[in-house]
């Protein structure tokens, strides 16, 4: 099993804007930033990262958004679907009503026409039970290890992961993590991305010592070489990269321009010795949404017909 596909699914915006149904849990959403032209803004954004990523032989399968329903994320698909290689696909329980409507069949049946599906899995039914578990935003995914990392937060219930978990075959690893004001981070993958041999992480964002213990223990018996970054390199998406393979096989490692621009020289070098640093500028997605590369990145690691 690989931890990286060159396979991804993106979904092209057309009412991207600020949301205002997550704001409230997402604090890397920021209420000031420009309104104006937000929609052709993050589109011209969102085109270039394509590009990029094709430029650099990724497969990206881009699926424009509808104009109705109302979908302000869903510019950020791995929330509501991933996508297995044993050709299992699951649909998560999103927190926001709006974000609800996001999830679509349609996009799993063009998905039909080049790769296998097995089974699909749908936990959207937790929603009536107001417990959540947002994809691979709550869960950064060690699938070579079959390792969950999650932090519990308004979005990411212990239970329901506990529930991915039993079904897919993946031990949990969950933990309280907050930022540097103290509040609860969203999502996982904004404080750590995992790769094949490597592990980016703000350790300082787990307060407890014994659970921080834990993850530490997890990626080192995992063999993932870490890479810690500090609470002000998180807040600009370093912790929300995504490693990626391109058809050559290649290994990328793809972030934002804030994100790179946030590394040292000296975790550039580091990652480098990992895969080739692609980064695109997303910053009204990034200032808007609240989520950043990875985000816009659904793995699909189905096998391929």
């Amino acid at each position: 099993m690989s931890q990286s596909t060159s396979h991804i699914l993106m979904i092209r915006p057309v009412n991207f804007g600020f949301n205002e149904e997550t704001a409230a849990s997402n604090a890397f959403q920021n209420p000031d930033a420009e309104k104006n032209g937000v929609q052709e803004r993050a589109l011209s954004e969102f085109n270039s990262m394509v590009n990029i990523l094709r430029h650099n032989g990724v497969d990206v399968s881009v699926v424009d958004d509808t104009p109705q329903p109302y979908t302000p994320d869903s510019i950020f698909p791995n929330n509501w679907v991933s996508f297995h290689n044993d050709g299992g696909i699951f649909l998560y329980p999103m927190q926001a009503e709006n974000r609800r409507l996001e999830r679509r069949e349609d996009i799993i049946t063009d998905l039909e026409d080049k790769f296998k599906v097995a089974h699909v899995i749908d936990l959207s039914r937790f929603e009536h039970e107001h417990r959540f578990l947002e994809g691979t935003g709550s869960m950064v995914l060690d699938r070579e290890n079959k390792i969950a990392y999650a932090c519990l937060s308004p979005r990411t219930d212990k239970d329901v992961l506990n529930y991915f978990c039993e079904q897919s075959g993946y031990q949990p690893i969950s933990f309280e993590a907050v930022d540097e004001k103290g509040k609860a981070i969203y999502h996982t993958n904004v404080l750590m991305c995992i790769g094949s041999r490597f592990a980016v992480i703000c350790l300082n964002s787990i307060p407890n010592p014994h659970e921080r213990i834990t993850v530490i223990e997890s990626l080192k018996s995992s063999h993932k070489e870490i890479n810690e970054i500090t609470f002000e390199q998180m807040s600009q998406f370093a912790g929300n990269m995504l490693e990626v393979q391109n058809k050559a096989g290649d290994t990328l490692i793809v972030m934002s321009q804030n994100a790179f621009s946030a590394l040292t020289e000296a975790q550039r070098s580091a990652l480098q010795q990992y895969g080739k640093l692609v980064h695109a500028d997303i910053n009204t997605i990034e200032t808007n949404g609240g989520g950043s590369a990875r985000c816009m990145m659904a793995e699909v690691h189905l096998p391929t017909i």
